[in-house]
């Protein structure tokens, strides 16, 4: 009888999947594991939240480890998992090494959610009001501690198509330690699509995003200082309402119910209260990954206006629902022709669910997965005999995260 295989997910932060895209990804992830026969245990060094998932109702074990503690060491031994997934880079330079010298056979997988040396850089860039050049990666700090843990994994999954080029043409990664995986969901039909609200029964416009994602909080100023004047000016009566887990005194101070601006604060379901607008907006300037407001907004058959940083890899060049533009005038105009005109709407909403039928599917992503990462048990030694810039970073010398760690450990005893 074939044993059950052992996941350890290391998680930065307890899956919130109403509070942002990635606690949605995490939640995609456990499920594909969980369907094909894995034994998950979830690990976190961050605190409890009041709005974290409850990982026993999917059967997974929660367990709460230290940073710097020699504890882990024991309970990763104890636990002897078979496949350790890494919840972004900085997981893995605190966990990684003591997973690889205390379960020296376990698969290590990580999970990027997205570069964040593009959206660093991309955002340094906006912020000195110059053009982002790909070449600006070659030089950021964050870059070379992302692709070292890339080249430490045995496999990393990449969420966008943009993202895998820039790994293989800019970095050098090999194909072999890629593996691309984009937002999960499942299939929409004409019943779903009929299960929707009409045009005539949604109203107002809505951006929709977690607060403690620097784009998202930048998005609002944006909207509020220059975008919504040209709206207002062309649709005196439109109303936008702003809604975000962990919303800072700064968002709250936006709130302006007499211009029509609306912060909301969180939202108990995000999607009741996509599904009840008429248009999302989402003029992202910076960032990186794919935008789960917009899939979201895709699956709740509202179209949206966005940027092209916003609708980046995520449409595989098949018409947008709605419109992409950076002009601010334009996407002024496109949003205020989209909430008024019904047939446009219609097409936009059609738009959408192909897309997400065609770019998104799980059914499509989650065999691929796991044949992947059992290939991966099968001929483990091989795959990292041809890695050997990996097996170089794992090296000794190289190692400053473990012993920076060790010297914070030794120094919590004192």
């Amino acid at each position: 009888m074939e044993q059950t295989k052992k996941l350890l997910i290391i998680g930065f932060v307890w899956p919130e999947p109403n509070s942002s895209a990635a606690g949605g990804r995490m939640m995609q992830l456990i499920s594909i594991f969980a369907e094909n026969g894995f034994k998950i245990t979830f690990a976190s060094p961050a605190l409890d939240s009041d709005f974290m998932v409850d990982l026993s109702e999917f059967g997974v074990e929660k367990k709460s480890i230290e940073l710097n503690s020699a504890s882990f060491d024991d309970f990763v031994v104890e636990l002897n998992p078979d496949v350790v997934l890494f919840d972004r880079f900085m997981i893995e330079e605190q966990f990684g090494w003591r997973v690889s010298e205390n379960c020296p056979k376990a698969i290590r997988l990580l999970d990027t959610e997205d570069l964040h040396c593009l959206r660093t850089v991309r955002q340094k860039a906006f912020k000195e009001n110059r053009v982002f050049e790909l070449r600006d990666l070659l030089s950021e700090e964050v870059a070379k501690r992302e692709i070292a843990s890339i080249l430490r994994c045995d496999l990393s999954f990449i969420i966008s198509e943009y993202e895998m080029q820039i790994l293989k043409e800019i970095f050098k990664i090999d194909s072999s330690l890629l593996h691309y995986l984009p937002f999960l969901v499942d299939e929409m039909s004409d019943e779903d699509l009929q299960k929707l609200p009409l045009f005539e029964d949604r109203q107002n416009f809505v951006f929709i995003g977690n607060f403690l994602h620097e784009p998202n909080w930048n998005t609002v100023q944006y909207l509020k200082e220059t975008i919504w004047t040209l709206i207002k000016k062309d649709f005196p009566e439109a109303v936008l309402e702003v809604y975000g887990a962990y919303p800072s005194q700064k968002v709250l101070q936006l709130h302006q119910p007499k211009n029509g601006f609306f912060i909301m604060g969180r939202a108990e379901d995000a999607n009741e209260v996509v599904k009840k607008a008429r248009i999302v907006l989402a003029p992202i300037r910076f960032g990186a990954g794919l935008k789960g407001k917009l899939l979201e907004a895709m699956q709740c058959g509202t179209p949206s206006v966005t940027t092209t940083i916003g609708s980046e890899a995520m449409h595989d060049h098949l018409p947008w629902n709605g419109f992409i533009t950076d002009d601010i005038l334009e996407f002024a105009k496109q949003a205020v022709a989209l909430y008024h005109d019904k047939n446009l709407w219609l097409k936009s909403q059609k738009n959408g669910i192909a897309i997400v039928n065609e770019c998104y599917q799980k059914a499509n992503y989650s065999d691929q997965l796991i044949n992947v990462v059992n290939a991966l048990l099968d001929d483990l030694e091989n795959h990292r005999l041809h890695n050997f810039m990996g097996s170089l970073l794992q090296h000794h010398a190289l190692k400053s995260t473990k012993y920076m760690a060790k010297w914070i450990e030794a120094k919590n005893k004192n």
